[in-house]
């Protein structure tokens, strides 16, 4: 009895390989078709299958390989020419590269500049200052220093909606193009560029291994987002167009009370330069050193999400249907994986997202998910293709892929 259960087992480990043998030679196949001839992956059969861990890995990086080369095929033109397109919009760009390229991928520093509502011409003379703005301070960093011309000649021109995708396309190229580490993108900006680093930091958070404001207008926007993005802000203490350095230090008041209440999160700095006004005469060129010691973490343990009222539909491991979406709404949720457990500390929404990977819990492992602590449910969880598939589609990040969604209703239960 013993040798034929031995046997039985034998055979049930074949049968398995054989089986995640042709998941892998089907999904091959899958992605040999192109791409505007594919089925929905999720309409095909050997996509509902199980995966395990190494499984989920390995499709992890055969789907985004196909996303860097469909990215390529529809925009490495667009890249080669410095000018990226959006439906009716174009952004021009320059960059340049210094120091040398280290083993894990290249640094990424945007930088935006000033003016606004202005002529074109201005926008124009401020875009040419803003490449070399930052020569010196880079000249001892390692990176790619890559300064966009805005879109638009709008006083929010570095805030409007069509910034995001902008940037999440320029990101991708640069990663694919340029060997950028999708983990050592930073933001910054000046004047008009810091109104779009106060806006885009917090929104886009999950993006970011840092982020610089330099002169710039928080306008009506939260810090509440920058739970896991190191910020930094510099402002001339006799800037007072605006009470751009009344706002400066309201923001360090918001800063510090948050890192005092969540030590190690909130990490800032925040500089008022003496006798300086609006032209600080490049002492904020010690942001970008400053930027440079930090490395995102694509899966913080705790997220704080307030919505802004340019929607996104997920934040690192957190997502809300589009329709169910509130300007101001706030998520805050963290994992544990000690306790392999979720617990969703506020929600406004009905519909919410978790999304999970190996990174995070043991997914082979029962998982509990709590609201307020309470449990909602425990069980044991499957990584899914089409949600690897579906995050990686989202942002085109490895890091932020994804292989098991949970929907929570209502704060009390799981949908099946």
């Amino acid at each position: 009895m013993r040798s034929l259960f031995f046997v039985l087992v034998f055979w049930h480990c074949i049968q398995l390989e054989a089986t995640a043998q042709q998941i892998r030679q089907r999904m091959e196949a899958w992605l040999e078709t192109p791409a505007s001839d594919r089925e929905p992956l999720e309409n095909m059969d050997f996509s509902k299958k199980r995966l395990k861990k190494a499984e989920a890995e390995y499709f992890t990086n055969l789907l985004f390989q196909d996303k860097q080369r469909q990215l390529l095929d529809a925009h490495e033109r667009e890249w080669d020419s410095r000018q990226l397109s959006l439906n009716e919009l174009k952004m021009p760009f320059f960059y340049q590269t210094f120091g040398e390229e280290p083993t894990e991928g290249r640094s990424l520093f945007i930088s935006m500049h000033g003016g606004g509502n202005t002529r074109p011409e201005t926008n124009d003379r401020q875009y040419e200052n803003q490449k070399h703005l930052y020569d010196e301070a880079m000249s001892d960093l390692e990176g790619i220093y890559l300064a966009p011309r805005a879109p638009t000649n709008t006083w929010n021109l570095w805030h409007e909606a069509h910034i995001d995708d902008f940037f999440t396309k320029l990101i991708q190229l640069a990663v694919v193009k340029e060997n950028v580490n999708p983990n050592k993108v930073y933001l910054l900006g000046y004047s008009a560029g810091g109104d779009g680093v106060f806006q885009l930091a917090p929104r886009m958070a999950d993006r970011w291994a840092a982020a610089s404001m330099m002169a710039g207008h928080p306008n009506e926007t939260s810090p509440l987002g920058l739970k896991n993005t190191p910020f930094a802000l510099h402002m001339g203490a006799l800037d007072a167009a605006y009470d751009r350095n009344k706002k400066a230090e309201e923001w360090k008041q918001l800063l510090d009370s948050l890192e005092r209440n969540a030590p190690g999160t909130y990490i800032h700095q925040v500089v008022l330069h003496e006798g300086k006004g609006h032209w600080m005469q490049l002492q904020d060129a010690s942001a970008l050193a400053w930027m440079s010691n930090f490395t995102r973490n694509p899966v913080p343990k705790k997220v704080v999400w307030k919505q802004d009222d340019r929607h996104h539909t997920v934040f690192y491991w957190l997502g809300v249907p589009e329709e169910q979406i509130e300007t101001g709404g706030e998520v805050i949720a963290e994992y544990d994986p000690v306790r392999n457990e979720v617990n969703i500390l506020s929600n406004y929404s009905n519909r919410l997202h978790i999304y999970l990977n190996d990174q995070m819990l043991d997914l082979d492992a029962p998982v509990t998910i709590k609201y307020q602590g309470a449990t909602i449910a425990k069980k044991k969880l499957h990584r899914s293709l089409p949600v690897i598939h579906q995050t990686l589609s989202a942002k085109g990040d490895p890091h932020l892929a994804f292989s098991c969604v949970l929907t929570i209703i209502d704060n009390k239960r799981l949908e099946e």
